[in-house]
C-alpha cells in the first residue's frame, strides 16, 4: 500500500509459505481495523487505535509537520496479525530520547541525519510495547521489515523508543544498539491512604509535603479529580487554557490541539482524568492524566497563576493520592526531573534501540552508548540511595 507518493512497500517474509503473509506500509490508522489493532496493542491507552488515530485526524502528526505515519502491518490471510507504529521524522522533537548531538555530528560531517524512521508514540515518553505481535518470530519479522524500509528509503537510521518486555528479546537478537535511560515513577507498596505513603518517607520529605499542603489549604486551594466520562466542556476548556499557557511561557506552541483532546475524550473517556485545582471556587490549574488498569500517567499541566507548592501538588501528590485511592500500582511522572525524588518517585530504567546505517557513525555512537550506560547506572544508584529503606526497590 502506498504511504507517500514515492514509497511502496509490500514484503512477503521468507517463512510465509504455508499461509499468505505480507507486510504493508499503512499511511493512516484509519486504514486499519480498530478491533484488530487493539487486540495486538494490549492495555496501554497510548497504543490504542483511538489514541493514534486522534493524533493523525487532528493534524498533530502528519508529513507537513515532520511526523509522517508509515505504520507496518503484517497480514495473514487478510487478517492483521502484527503491527508497528512507525513514523518518518524530519526532526527530533517530541521523542524524549535525545539524539540532537548525533544529528549535529552528521551535519558537521556533511551527512544527512534526517529523515529517519522512528517507532514510538508521538509526544509520549511512555514505556510500552512497540512490536505489537503475539510471538518473537513476528516481532523479529517486523524489525527486519522496518530495517528494509529504512534502507529502501535511503534513510540514516531506525529508532525504537521506550520498548518494554517482551520486545527486548527480539531486539537483542538484532544488531541494533541499546541505549539506557531512566524516568521517575512512583510504586504502590500497598498503602492504605496518602498518609500511609507519607509515613514511609524520610522525616524531612514528609514534613515538607505536609507543610506545602497546609499552605495551599490556607490559600483556599482545593482539588477535584474529574473522570473523563464525567468531564464537561468547561473542564476541558480550562485544561487547554492552562496547557497552552505553559507552552506560551516557553515561547512555543502546543504539540497537541483542541481537536485531539476532543477526539480522545469522545473515544476513550475511561482512560482520562483531569486533576483540577480551584481557588476560592475558581479553577486556576489543571493536570491531565491518562490511566489503565494498573498505572496513572501524568502527562501535561498548566496554571493560570503562581501559588507556592501548586505545581508539585497538582502534578505529583494528587496523582499519587489518586493512584492509592483507585488501587493503581504505578504513577509515571514523565521524562526527566530529579526534583521528583522528593515527592516519592524513584528512578526507573527505560530503554531504546538504534540502528545507524553509516558504519563509522554507528561505531562512534556504540562507544558513546557504552560510556553513557555506565554513567547512568552510577547516577541511578546515587539517586535511589535516600529511598532504599523507605520505598520498595524497582530494580
Amino acid at each position: 500500500m502506498e504511504a507517500r507518493q514515492n514509497v511502496h512497500f509490500e514484503a512477503k517474509p521468507a517463512d510465509a509459505e504455508a499461509t499468505e503473509t505480507v507486510i504493508r506500509v499503512i499511511p493512516r490508522m484509519a486504514d486499519l481495523d480498530p478491533t484488530a489493532w487493539d487486540a495486538l496493542a494490549g492495555d496501554s491507552p497510548f497504543l490504542r487505535h483511538a489514541f493514534l488515530h486522534a493524533l493523525e485526524a487532528s493534524g498533530c502528526v502528519g508529513a507537513d509537520i515532520g511526523w509522517e505515519p508509515v505504520h507496518l502491518a503484517l497480514f495473514r490471510n487478510g487478517q492483521l496479525d502484527a503491527a508497528m507504529p512507525l513514523y518518518i521524522k524530519h526532526h527530533s522533537w517530541g521523542e524524549f530520547v535525545f539524539d540532537w548531538a548525533w544529528a549535529d555530528a552528521y551535519r558537521r560531517h556533511g551527512v544527512a541525519y534526517y529523515p529517519k524512521l522512528v517507532c514510538c508514540v508521538p509526544f509520549s515518553p511512555v514505556p510500552g510495547a512497540r512490536l505489537l505481535a503475539r510471538n518473537d518470530a513476528d516481532r523479529g519479522t517486523l524489525l527486519q521489515a522496518a530495517l528494509k524500509l529504512m534502507q529502501d528509503l535511503s534513510f540514516s537510521s531506525l529508532h525504537i523508543l521506550f520498548p518494554t518486555e517482551p520486545d527486548h528479546a527480539a531486539l537483542q537478537a538484532t544488531p541494533l544498539m541499546h541505549r539506557s535511560g531512566f524516568q521517575f515513577h512512583w510504586h504502590n507498596a500497598g498503602y492504605a491512604d496518602f498518609e500511609a505513603f507519607l509515613a514511609a518517607m524520610t522525616h524531612d520529605k514528609r514534613k515538607k509535603i505536609r507543610q506545602e499542603r497546609k499552605k495551599l489549604a490556607a490559600a483556599g486551594v482545593t482539588f477535584r479529580w474529574v473522570e473523563g466520562a464525567e468531564s464537561t466542556d468547561a473542564d476541558w476548556d480550562h485544561f487547554y487554557r492552562c496547557y497552552a499557557d505553559t507552552y506560551a511561557r516557553h515561547r512555543s506552541d502546543p504539540h497537541l490541539n483542541h481537536a485531539f483532546f476532543a477526539a480522545i475524550r469522545a473515544s476513550m473517556p475511561e482512560n482520562l482524568v483531569l486533576i483540577i485545582a480551584d481557588r476560592q471556587g475558581e479553577p486556576i490549574a489543571c493536570s491531565f492524566c491518562v490511566k489503565d488498569g494498573q498505572r496513572l500517567y501524568g502527562r501535561h499541566w498548566g496554571t493560570l497563576e503562581y501559588v507556592p507548592g501548586l505545581h508539585f501538588e497538582t502534578c505529583y501528590q494528587q496523582g499519587i493520592e489518586y493512584a492509592i485511592a483507585h488501587g493503581l500500582q504505578v504513577f509515571e511522572g514523565g521524562a526527566q526531573g530529579e526534583h521528583k525524588l522528593a515527592r516519592g518517585l524513584v528512578p526507573t530504567a527505560t530503554h531504546s534501540w538504534h540502528w545507524l546505517e553509516n558504519a563509522e557513525f554507528r561505531e562512534a555512537v556504540d562507544r558513546f552508548l557504552e560510556r553513557e550506560t555506565d554513567a547512568i547506572s552510577h547516577y541511578m544508584d546515587e539517586l535511589d540511595a535516600p529511598f532504599r529503606r523507605e520505598l520498595p526497590s524497582t530494580k
